[in-house]
């Protein structure tokens, strides 16, 4: 049996309160409670399948391994100051994941998984895509974010960058 350690205390006796599927029933998030009287606080633990680990080719040639907490940075990163939540992050890394668990490749390139990311951004939040394109694909000068800009208005129909700038 496998024991789980409760992050306030460390110890190994916690009872489980609650178990969920997440939205995507691709993990189990389980509701804990440490059975120490001392500590007797609440945390959540999820259990998901593992992948077969991925490797990341980026620009340079160079390989590294996937890392979930870097993607969770820069998303976390691109969505500083805008209404989205934890869990909402949380789902987008999800839908990420499971789109690289369906394309089955030992390897994938780091314009790939920019681009999951950047649709996931595009469905949560203008601001974030923009913040995260801008880094993604190296905007050099302020043509490069209007141009993006340009290229939402005309896949989401909802923001009038025209408005903004004063063009016809």
């Amino acid at each position: 049996m496998d024991v789980m350690l409760c992050p306030f205390c460390n110890s190994v006796n916690s009872r489980v309160l609650e178990s969920r599927t997440t939205e995507e029933a691709s993990s189990i998030r389980r509701r804990r409670e440490c059975e120490n009287t001392a500590c007797n606080k609440r945390f959540t633990t999820y259990e998901r399948v593992e992948v077969m680990p991925v490797l990341v080719v980026k620009r340079s040639g160079e390989r590294e391994p996937y890392s979930r907490e870097k993607i969770r940075s820069g998303i976390i990163r691109a969505c500083e100051k805008t209404p989205i939540t934890a869990e909402q992050i949380d789902n987008s890394i999800e839908n990420i994941e499971n789109e690289l668990a369906k394309q089955t490749k030992r390897e994938v390139s780091s314009t790939v998984l920019g681009k999951l990311v950047l649709t996931e951004l595009k469905d949560l939040d203008q601001v974030a895509y923009v913040r995260f394109a801008s880094v993604y694909r190296q905007f050099k000068s302020v043509e490069d974010f209007i141009e993006e800009l340009r290229d939402l208005q005309v896949d989401q129909g909802s923001f009038k960058f025209n408005e903004v700038v004063g063009s016809p």
